[in-house]
């Protein structure tokens, strides 16, 4: 029986939350459909089948500034109408999205399917360069076939702020069989109490609040990730003599093994679409302590509140981790010494951490990627 064919259209798949749901699609899909992934750099992090057909799509530099970005995106979509012959068209992330409806409305004979991967109003809230996104969200998207954002918060927001109607959620999957095996593999710590978090290098993940905050707890801080503030929290952590305690690992193909020797997931965002590194965190049965940043820890981690709320002031013992304020150092603080003081509440969390990562496993979410093709 012929395959058939669909394009997955994607900046490129570096390191990412997005672009790892790529690559676990990726080699979930590639039995059942005939792929073609183009991507407007060639960069490859993650492991994909070998027999997918890749397509480079434009003349994109990493080195290309917010505004040429813009600027060469109806030329990519026009590239892109001319180089797709699929019919079904999937899109992750915005730059990707808006070539993605471009070369439908170009003329291109495809069903656009365009995923939001982040919360658009607080991703693109500055600049000239937040403006023209946010015009581009509000006047593109619904050109779309069909929006599936990847959390409730995300969609709330793409509602609420853009006035988008034809939006479906479908949560990230997780490879949980692969992560309970790679996190089997060997890493060595510093001994005493250990912190792990995750993340790109940015302002958005916000790693200055969790130095700082190592200067007032006792522990070592191991962070997982590059980016272009590597040097300025290199420059931090010599500044707070902290050298000994906390260490940029950079990039690392295999982040679970680290994950699963610490003692405490710390992660304080200032903003999220739907934070992948929660639930992998949750599937090595760590304990998390998480800003309450609108959209994503509070969905994962408090999944029976109110999704829309926030805290301000407080901190919250959730059922599956402990929520803070966004960009207070002495609310983290505070959630890291009442965790480690109470050998309960750590191990409550542990037990039951990684059935909660189980209700993101792969299996339970592809359903729902093979509807919105095959109903495309």
């Amino acid at each position: 029986m012929k395959k058939r064919k669909i394009s997955i259209l994607i900046n490129d798949l570096d390191t990412g939350g997005a672009e790892r749901v790529v690559s676990i699609l990726l080699n979930m899909l590639y039995k059942e459909y005939d792929i073609t992934l183009f991507m407007m750099h060639n960069i490859i992090f993650y492991d994909i089948p070998k027999d997918i057909k890749i397509v480079i799509v434009g003349n994109s530099k990493l080195s290309d500034s917010g505004v040429v970005k813009l600027f060469k995106i109806p030329f990519i979509a026009l590239e892109y109408k001319r180089l797709n012959k699929n019919r079904v068209s999937i899109s992750f992330l915005s730059r990707s999205n808006y070539i993605n409806i471009l070369a439908k409305l170009f003329g291109a004979d495809i069903k656009v399917i365009a995923g939001e991967r982040a919360l658009p109003s607080l991703q693109y809230k500055k600049g000239f360069n937040g403006f023209i996104n946010r015009l581009l969200i509000k006047y593109l998207y619904p050109k779309a076939n069909l929006i599936f954002a990847n959390s409730k918060g995300n969609a709330i927001d793409l509602e609420k702020n853009f006035g988008i109607k034809n939006i479906q959620v479908i949560y990230n999957p997780f490879d949980i069989d692969k992560i309970a095996e790679l996190k089997s593999k060997k890493a060595l710590l510093k001994r005493g109490f250990n912190f792990i978090t995750v993340g790109r290098l940015d302002e958005g993940k916000n790693h200055q609040l969790l130095i700082r905050a190592m200067k007032r707890v006792d522990g070592n801080l191991y962070i997982i990730g590059d980016g272009i503030l590597r040097e300025k929290l290199e420059h931090l952590i010599a500044e707070l003599n902290l050298e000994r305690r906390v260490f940029l690992l950079g990039k690392q193909k295999n982040p679970y093994k680290y994950l699963a020797r610490a003692d405490v997931f710390l992660f304080a965002s200032n903003r999220e679409g739907f934070p992948n590194v929660l639930v992998e965190a949750l599937a090595c049965s760590l304990p998390i302590i998480s800003t309450d940043c609108q959209s994503g820890p509070r969905e994962i981690l408090a999944p029976d509140s109110n999704i829309t709320s926030q805290l301000k002031d407080n901190i919250e013992i959730a059922n599956y981790g402990i929520l803070t304020p966004v960009g207070s150092i002495e609310k983290m603080v505070e959630a890291i010494n009442i965790l480690r003081e109470n050998k309960k509440l750590m191990l409550e969390y542990q037990q039951k951490s990684l059935n909660r990562a189980k209700e993101f496993h792969k299996d339970k979410i592809i359903d729902d990627f093979i509807n919105i093709i095959e109903n495309s």
